[in-house]
């Protein structure tokens, strides 16, 4: 196992990070057999965990929080707040009112006294970052969170909260969480230069591009019907696997090319892209997703792989530097975008 240091924090984490996303009902419901994936990636040498409040409802925390009693001091924990976690008005965003409710939750879900890495789980466009800044660094003052961190944070809103951090005396965000993976690749144009710019850790999701690059993806056996679209909330009506997308037309081509480089190149496809990701200056750690024990080995197997340049400008060539090939990938829309009303002046 390699390791980095998280920015500028001085943190050595492992180039291969442990998410938690698919433990609990989202994935598998298992909760003995989650902690012994859990178990296994640490002792491999994985030594952080990121997970979110909102994955099967507070779920994968609690399993987390079960998995790492005795090797808490082992393990890098991260988890995020601002996704909807109820019906109420206010129980979701980033405000001072509700991080302090949520901190306090996933607290006890995760049966620890402080939370290592607490991420703004996607911009909340109605709380100014002032706000949000000034809770955590309340957070980080109290002991209860060692850093804060943002995820999947447009380059505009990266820098806007560096300059608030600084100009009002808040504690910053030194990580950021930006979908990363061999198909889109759209955040190597700003997001990861502005991360560079700022000593910002980068901790990336989806380097398998959500299933596309685990070797189930090919002309002649793309098969939509996978267990994340089945059992995830939002997967089955999403435009990430409408194979009717001209995006995932372009995807589905990429995969194939880039199985049938992987394979010449005497690796497995997931090999070539966990490595393909980590391989970025910027990049401290790549999230895998693990369902099941296979899966975990599978993604293990790429921590100690190195690309070689010649290797590398054949990728580019597959898909160009800076290009997600389905937009929709992004991970990211602005407020501005997804609302007419805010783009559209409204007559008297």
């Amino acid at each position: 196992m390699q390791y980095r240091t998280l920015g500028g924090t001085g943190v050595r984490v492992s180039s291969l990070c442990l998410g938690a996303m698919m433990f609990g009902r989202w994935g598998n419901p298992d909760h003995d057999d989650a902690a012994g994936i859990i178990g296994t990636a640490l002792d491999a040498g994985v030594n952080i965990i990121d997970t979110a409040d909102v994955y099967s409802d507070g779920e994968s925390e609690h399993i987390v929080g079960k998995a790492i009693i005795g090797r808490r001091d082992d393990v890098v924990l991260a988890t995020k707040v601002s996704s909807p976690m109820g019906e109420g008005l206010n129980e979701r965003g980033a405000s001072r009112r509700w991080i302090m409710t949520a901190c306090e939750n996933s607290l006890r879900r995760l049966n620890t006294d402080h939370i290592d890495l607490y991420q703004v789980h996607r911009l909340d466009p109605f709380t100014d970052i002032d706000e949000t800044l000034g809770a955590l660094s309340d957070l980080i003052r109290a002991g209860k969170v060692r850093y804060a961190g943002s995820s999947t944070f447009a380059p505009s809103a990266i820098v806007q909260a560096q300059w608030t951090a600084e100009r009002r005396h808040r504690e910053r965000f030194v990580c950021e969480q930006p979908p990363y993976s061999l198909l889109f690749r759209g955040v190597e144009a700003d997001v990861l230069p502005t991360c560079q710019t700022h000593r910002m850790g980068v901790l990336v999701w989806s380097p398998l591009a959500g299933g596309w690059l685990s070797g189930r993806w090919h002309r002649d056996r793309a098969d939509p019907s996978s267990h994340r679209t089945q059992t995830m909330p939002f997967a089955s009506t999403s435009a990430h696997y409408d194979l009717d997308v001209p995006g995932n037309q372009a995807k589905l081509a990429a995969a194939t090319k880039l199985g049938d480089l992987a394979h010449e190149a005497g690796l497995t496809l997931i090999q070539l892209a966990l490595a393909f990701v980590t391989t970025h200056p910027a990049v401290s750690a790549a999230i895998i997703g693990p369902r099941t024990a296979e899966h975990l080995r599978d993604q293990l197997s790429a921590a100690d792989v190195v690309l070689e340049p010649e290797l590398l400008d054949r990728i580019d060539r597959i898909v160009a530097p800076g290009i997600d090939l389905n937009p929709d990938d992004a991970g990211y829309c602005a407020a501005v975008l997804a609302d007419p009303a805010h783009r559209r002046r409204l007559l008297a």
